[in-house]
């Protein structure tokens, strides 16, 4: 969820399935996770790219929770992916752009900035062998898109024609994954972050953006309807829809009640709410201020939440009830199937 929609978005979508599998280290049988997105799940493609400080995280104090070291991530820890990944028993998913990956467990395109908005598509590789195939048509898809979008002035469009277009381009992206062979979407709602600590440091009187929040709910709406016809159009098509935004302002709102201290204020950073974009002082501004304990902190940065946030919200998209996530959950699109024994939803 970097500060705007960015170039490096192409890794997200012109990357879709790029891939050159290589036929000895692939298993016919093992349930890949493909990820796509913004820096809510970028694990560090970002760090191999010749890009502005804004959209990396590749320094202090970002992966001092969990790595010691800072991974790319835009977090203290780790990310929904990687939770969900450990969920399916799997590795973590390494970068796209991380040297000698295989691809034997899947891969992780996602780069801070991303938007579905980008001016460019590359076409398709093929994909080699039967096993490639395979491999692909067995795996999971995860993706999270939207946020970027809606930072930007959107005009000539009106509300509803720049929805339907950020709509319509995710769409072109999971139906050359279907194509290919893909059947198993997990897909966020975009979040409402118009009070976010890093939006709010920007509105007269640190004000929450309602503009931003009124498109990002026309998209969502818009998002539901089109993921249930595609449902209803491609034989085979699953998909689970994680209703993170929902997830987030109830946190942001009773801070308390999730295990948090502070929903309002960044863990990291500089200004009001800590939302000034100054996490690690290698973006334009040196000095910034570090929580003593980054897990009492819904945010980690002015625009991203802490590893525990993400944590619940991995749990939540993995075996969550429909209250949470629909129609299915990510643990049922493992295992190819629909659920009927979901945990509770916490309430999201």
């Amino acid at each position: 969820m970097a500060i705007a929609s960015s170039k490096l978005g192409a890794l997200v979508f012109v990357a879709v399935l790029c891939l050159s599998l290589p036929t000895g280290c692939l298993s016919s049988q093992q349930a890949a996770l493909f990820v796509f997105g913004d820096s809510l799940f970028d694990p560090g493609n970002n760090h191999h790219i010749n890009t502005t400080a804004d959209f990396q995280a590749n320094f202090w104090p970002y992966g001092q929770s969990y790595f010691s070291l800072p991974t790319g991530r835009f977090s203290d820890g780790r990310l929904i992916p990687d939770f969900i990944a450990e969920y399916a028993s799997l590795p973590l998913i390494p970068a796209y752009l991380e040297p000698n990956n295989d691809f034997t467990h899947g891969v992780n395109f996602a780069s801070g900035g991303a938007g579905a908005l980008i001016e460019s598509h590359a076409g398709l590789k093929n994909l080699g062998d039967t096993k490639s195939k395979q491999l692909l048509s067995n795996a999971v898809y995860l993706f999270s898109c939207g946020g970027n979008d809606y930072q930007s002035p959107f005009y000539p469009y009106t509300r509803e024609q720049y929805v339907d277009l950020v709509i319509r381009n995710m769409t072109k992206v999971i139906k050359a994954i279907y194509e290919k062979g893909g059947r198993e979407f997990g897909v966020l709602t975009a979040p409402l972050i118009g009070c976010w600590p890093g939006i709010r440091i920007r509105q007269p009187g640190n004000t929450c953006n309602t503009e931003i929040d009124e498109l990002t709910r026309l998209h969502n709406q818009a998002l539901a309807k089109r993921l249930e016809h595609l449902e209803k159009k491609l034989e085979g098509f699953m998909y689970a829809k994680f209703d993170i935004s929902t997830a987030i302002s109830n946190r942001m709102k009773s801070p308390s009640k999730y295990g948090f201290k502070e929903g309002e204020r960044a863990c990291c950073g500089s200004g009001p709410f800590g939302g000034i974009y100054s996490c690690g002082g290698m973006r334009g501004i040196k000095e910034f201020e570090l929580c003593e304990n980054a897990t009492e902190y819904l945010f980690f940065d002015c625009f991203h939440p802490n590893e525990l946030a993400s944590r619940q919200f991995a749990e939540m998209f993995w075996d969550g009830d429909s209250m949470v996530t629909q129609p299915y959950n990510m643990k049922s699109l493992f295992e190819g199937k629909p659920s009927t024994n979901f945990l509770p939803n916490d309430e999201l």
